[in-house]
């Protein structure tokens, strides 16, 4: 018999809020930042929230992964050693790290996961990453559906892919751009965005190629239609991006992929979900109704030019329609999407900025806007926040449930009532009590299994209950309480109990695939240094952060590549420009951008 695979549903938390959502709304793990170290700088928990997290987690068999996935300087070792230890102590199931000087350190037995930081693009990063006690790697957004099948044949590393949310342009760890123009590092949690920005392309002569566009921003990543893909190619998580999200957007997605990943796992009998309870959803998900830059595959299914979002990096919202007629007070479109008071619309103006509007009402088809703010006949209207959806949300009575059978027995002194839930965690419990024949059979069975069936505000659905002729004594309904509620207690604390599976992280010397490494390793303390070296290689420098010169060095690595976007790439079908000439440069009015073309590994590099 072939052994079933588990398929984890990976949402994350900003807070201790948004955790205990993506818990209720049906996620199998959850991932969120310490006191310190993540790389989200404004997404810092306390240990309290984190205990209280893991605490709501373990009944369902959810898992929490934590998030110190920042380099560190050698000023901050000995905080996170201790911050790890203390995440251990709470339970915590895993660390997401980059920094792998935190492998020199005596660490306590935590599974590790390596985090998409470390540019796990190639298998034989992935190979070494496995040889040095890595549990699980967080795969490089870029790889191709073969690439990934790839790597699945040649490491047992469970692996871990992106589905939804906001894109890196730069291969995620390789980017030094915005501490480059402001000081702030991306691998420091400090990121400014720099990719969302206007700017222009010229060419060597300083001709305009296109100007005053979003010309590094990308759509954000939805593979709700891969996840049958994914896991047949050896993923074993999906993972939902947004560490900065509000609550809102964690239960939508989350609920989204909940549904899509129940309706693969009623498809694929092979996989199972790696947590218990069914989610009861009162909402209807909807991800074009959280915040989105568009949707793209990226490069899962080949390079395509649908994956930028150079008008603009606002969320613009589902598409409503075309404007038919504008009004001193009104307007028109041709849109059968019922629109409400106080929902906010989009559109583009005639210089492509995208310009929002609130509507005030709406009445026979026309919609009075707060203001007009330039709309125009034939413009795109979308709408980036339904009023009615948000109430929906905020009114959420969502409920996750674990299901339960019990079965009540009579014995010698009394009865037996045994509990079995979805997971076979079985409890068998004895009570010596009086034997009084029952007056009404039939009322009798109906108390019985009415009282044994109500599991209130625990997180348990008892389905069935089984009598077994139990029905010809007599019980009161107390007594019958008490059973349930003992039952039940017992299951709760056998599930709450159960510890995370713990791994010896022991050092070795498995050499690594290469002996020299430049800056985009990202070595910023004498422990990563000396890591390195343990693994053979020779005279690792260290991070951009920490070299004294940033100009003339590659800040951004990218898939993305703009003479493909723009047609001129031979290699996919385009034309060299006559009017043009390389070497292309971006500019943002503030700072000028060398670009680089690596044909042969397709990439396009940024220099500062």
């Amino acid at each position: 018999m072939t052994p079933v695979k588990t398929i984890e549903l990976l949402a994350p938390a900003k807070n201790l809020i948004c955790g205990l959502a993506a818990i209720n709304h049906g996620a199998d793990a959850v991932y969120i930042g310490g006191p310190k170290f993540g790389a989200r700088e404004d997404a810092g928990n306390s240990f309290q929230d984190i205990e209280t997290l893991v605490s709501s987690a373990r009944i369902f068999g959810v898992k929490v992964f934590v998030a110190l996935n920042t380099i560190l300087y050698d000023s901050e070792l000995d905080e996170a050693a201790n911050q790890i230890t203390r995440l251990y102590e709470l339970g915590v199931d895993a660390l997401i790290i980059q920094d792998l000087g935190i492998l020199e350190m005596d660490l306590p037995p935590i599974a590790l996961h390596a985090s998409t930081q470390l540019h796990n693009y190639l298998p034989e990063q992935l190979k070494f990453l496995e040889a040095v006690h890595f549990r699980r790697a967080v795969l490089a957004r870029e790889l191709s559906l073969s690439q990934i099948k790839d790597i699945r044949s040649q490491t047992t590393l469970e692996l871990e892919a992106f589905v939804h949310g906001a894109l890196c342009v730069s291969f995620s760890g390789r980017c030094y751009l915005s501490h480059a123009i402001g000081g702030r590092s991306a691998n420091r949690g400090a990121c400014a965005q720099p990719c969302r920005k206007l700017y222009t392309l010229y060419d060597s002569e300083n001709k305009v190629i296109t100007s005053d566009q979003h010309l590094l921003s990308l759509k954000d990543l939805n593979h709700s239609h891969s996840i049958s893909d994914l896991a047949d190619a050896g993923i074993s998580s999906l993972k939902i991006e947004g560490r900065l999200k509000d609550v809102d957007y964690v239960k939508n997605i989350t609920a989204f992929y909940r549904q899509k990943v129940d309706a693969f796992l009623e498809e694929k009998p092979e996989f199972m979900s790696s947590s218990a309870g069914k989610t009861t959803v009162s909402f209807e998900a909807n991800p074009s109704k959280s915040f989105n830059r568009g949707a793209t595959d990226y490069f899962l299914n080949g390079r395509s030019r649908e994956i930028t979002s150079f008008s603009s990096p606002k969320f613009l919202g589902e598409t409503i329609g075309v404007v038919t007629k504008v009004d001193q007070l009104f307007f028109e479109t041709d849109s059968k999407v019922e629109i409400s008071n106080n929902d906010g619309l989009v559109f583009l103006s005639t210089k492509g900025e995208s310009i929002g509007i609130k509507v005030n009402t709406v009445a026979n088809g026309r919609i009075y806007p707060d203001k007009l703010n330039g709309i125009y006949p034939g413009a795109m209207i979308h709408r980036n926040y339904d009023h009615r959806f948000q109430e929906e949300l905020k009114g959420d009575h969502t409920r996750r449930r674990i299901s339960l059978k019990i079965e009540i027995v009579d014995t010698e002194n009394g009865f037996d009532i045994q509990g079995v839930d979805e997971t076979g965690t079985t409890v068998l419990l004895s009570f010596e009590i009086p034997k009084i024949p029952a007056r009404d059979v039939l009322k009798s069975k109906e108390t019985i299994v009415h009282q044994l069936s109500k599991a209130g505000d625990t997180p348990f659905l008892v389905i069935d209950v089984k009598t077994n002729s139990t029905e010809k004594y007599f019980f009161q309904v107390s007594v019958l309480n008490t059973m349930r509620r003992d039952l039940i207690n017992r299951i709760t604390e056998i599930r709450m109990n159960k510890l995370p599976e713990r791994v010896m992280n022991l050092p070795n010397d498995f050499p690594y695939p290469e002996k020299n490494i430049g800056y985009e390793w990202n070595i910023s303390n004498h422990l990563a240094r000396k890591f390195f070296q343990r693994h053979g290689v020779e005279n690792p420098q260290m991070a951009f952060e920490k070299q004294p010169v940033h100009h003339g060095k590659t800040v951004m690595t990218t898939k993305h590549c703009l003479k493909f976007q723009l047609g001129y790439c031979l290699s996919f079908g385009g034309v060299k420009p006559k009017e043009f000439r390389e070497p292309f440069s971006l500019n943002d009015g503030k700072n000028n951008l060398g670009l680089e073309f690596d044909c042969a590994q397709c990439v396009m590099k940024v220099i500062y």
